[in-house]
This record gives structure tokens, C-alpha cells and sequence, in this order.
């Protein structure tokens, strides 16, 4: 019984997204985003997981360092992230694909943003 009454406590990362499960912006593990004014707080209807998003991204931070920092699945985070972006909120930049020589740029970001969260 221990677990079942710790598994109702638990809030299913989904229901802060209402049940949705894709974003309306593009966005990839390695897409950047950034709030729109690094200087303003969150506003405070905010949901806490979105406001956590809007305060780590008063520098540019990838998805999956966000998903990461949160906890959150992906998919959950590319949600929120979209929301905020229809809020104006958040700034999502423009992501390098395909295979041209800046694509190394993209990997090398990743590749700190990962390395700063195993430190």
C-alpha cells in the first residue's frame, strides 16, 4: 500500500501540459532558448515548472538541458517551452540542421551544456 499511496502523491508530468504531448514550435534537443527580457521576473500565473523554465533561461539554455534541470520528460518540456514562446515569453532560436560545418557549433554547445550538467 506504501507505494500505491506514494504513486497518488506524484503528479504525472503530462498534467502540466493538459494532456498534450507535442509543441506548436519545431523545437530539438539542441534548440536554444532564452526569455525574451532577461531582466523581467516571470509573471506570477505561472505554472512553478514554467516559471523554473523562465528563470534558467535568462541564459540561453538547449532543451534538453531544461529537461534535465527540471527532471521533466522532453516531451513535457517542449510543451511548456512552446507556451511560453506563444507568450512571448521565451525566445526560441533559430536551430542549425543538416549537415553543414556550423552543425559542429551545435554539437559543441550540446556537448558543454552536458558536460556542465555532470560536473
Amino acid at each position: 500500500m506504501n507505494n500505491r499511496r506514494r504513486r497518488g502523491i506524484r503528479i504525472r508530468p503530462y498534467t502540466f501540459t493538459g494532456g498534450r504531448t507535442r509543441s506548436r514550435h519545431p523545437l530539438m534537443l539542441q534548440t536554444l532558448v532564452s526569455v525574451a527580457d532577461p531582466g523581467t521576473a516571470p509573471p506570477k500565473n505561472l505554472l512553478p515548472e514554467s516559471e523554473q523554465i523562465h528563470r534558467l533561461c535568462r541564459e540561453a539554455r538547449s532543451v534538453a538541458e531544461i529537461s534535465a534541470e527540471l527532471k521533466i520528460p522532453v516531451g513535457v518540456t517542449q510543451v511548456l517551452i512552446s507556451d511560453l514562446a506563444d507568450q512571448e515569453l521565451i525566445y526560441i532560436h533559430p536551430t542549425i540542421t543538416g549537415h553543414s560545418p556550423s552543425e559542429n557549433q551545435v554539437l559543441e554547445r550540446a556537448l558543454r551544456g552536458l558536460e556542465r550538467l555532470f560536473q
